[in-house]
């Protein structure tokens, strides 16, 4: 199994991004052939400041290190650095019919009513999502919900391409959903997803808060008077609740049922202090691993460099097939 997956290099990770994605990637590492990158060249569809986003890609290596993800036994590097992403990327473009991009939810929500001041570059977003993977060969893509069309995508590319070249050029990749994947709601609202975001810092927990600064958020949250039921049937229309107990069961790695058999009958007053407990004790060896990696930018820019060649590496026969299969004449 090679999986490949990326991340916005937003800079610090916070706790939605940890139990909903990284804590599985962690987990892969042993279980197959994993490439985790920085979408870069995704950042820049909407306006950056370039120094605000090279920080924030170092920032995030040091986020994913801390959390586990291991160099040593992944390739973990920036889309920038592997020009196969941006080369597939236009080589897909030009065989992929504008429709297709017409239905993409996203698009229609990041530009908004300034539809006609979005960049190409959002348009085509997808398009270099389906490279990102397409380029690795990738039989397995982690993602969440909110990712699934995106990859639906990629699969009908990917076919449109080999159907139209008569070659193989591309495996179809397959959803890969891991089994402790948790969708982590906002702290203030429990059906909006947690976001960096979000205007209000309380709205979420970074991985860089302090002990302290975890607790109070967490004791802070939204939630409801009502105890804690016995079964998850009753939470259907209590999503801070649902929220919280998501959020304990993830990071104990339990299930939310046997998180509510534990604290059934119990009100927000027994429950909070005792997830906060969990959430500190949990990411407090995170944050200090982080805060230690985030001051060695040479070696930062080191995993970077070597992820980048063995990542490239990887993507070449697959680039030059495609250029090969378009009958593109090539060194």
């Amino acid at each position: 199994m090679r999986t490949v997956s990326g991340i916005q290099p937003t800079g610090n990770l916070h706790l939605g991004n940890y139990l909903g994605a990284i804590k599985n990637w962690v987990k892969m590492q042993d279980e197959g052939e994993c490439l985790f990158f920085l979408a870069d060249l995704h950042a820049i569809t909407v306006h950056n400041d370039p120094a605000e986003l090279a920080a924030n890609c170092r920032e995030m290596v040091a986020a994913l290190v801390a959390a586990g993800v291991d160099p040593a036994k992944s390739i973990l590097f920036n889309q920038a650095r592997v020009p196969a992403h941006a080369e597939l990327a236009w080589l897909l473009i030009c065989n992929t019919p504008m429709g297709w991009l017409d239905r993409m939810t996203q698009f229609k929500e990041k530009s908004g009513k300034h539809k006609q001041r979005a960049s190409l570059g959002l348009y085509g977003y997808p398009v270099l999502q389906a490279a990102d993977v397409l380029a690795y060969q990738a039989t397995h893509v982690p993602v969440g919900e909110d990712q699934k069309q995106h990859l639906e995508l990629a699969r009908d590319i990917a076919a449109k391409f080999n159907s139209d070249t008569g070659t193989e050029t591309f495996v179809l990749p397959e959803p890969f959903i891991g089994k402790s994947a948790a969708r982590i709601m906002s702290l203030r609202d429990g059906n909006a997803k947690m976001s960096k975001s979000d205007p209000s810092d309380l709205s979420r927990i970074n991985m860089s808060d302090d002990d302290e600064t975890i607790a109070r958020k967490l004791k802070k949250a939204k939630t409801d008077p009502e105890p804690l039921p016995d079964n998850m049937a009753e939470l259907g229309d209590r999503p801070e609740a649902r929220n919280l107990i998501g959020i304990y069961a993830a990071l104990a790695d339990q299930s939310q049922e046997a998180v509510l058999a534990e604290y059934a009958g119990k009100g927000f007053g027994d429950f909070k202090p005792a997830l906060a407990d969990l959430a500190v004790s949990t990411l407090s060896p995170i944050r200090q691993r982080f805060e230690e990696l985030r001051k060695d930018t040479a070696a930062i820019d080191t995993i970077l460099s070597e992820g980048s060649h063995k990542a490239s590496a990887l993507a070449r026969p697959t680039v030059e097939a495609a250029y090969t299969a378009l009958g593109l004449l090539r060194d």
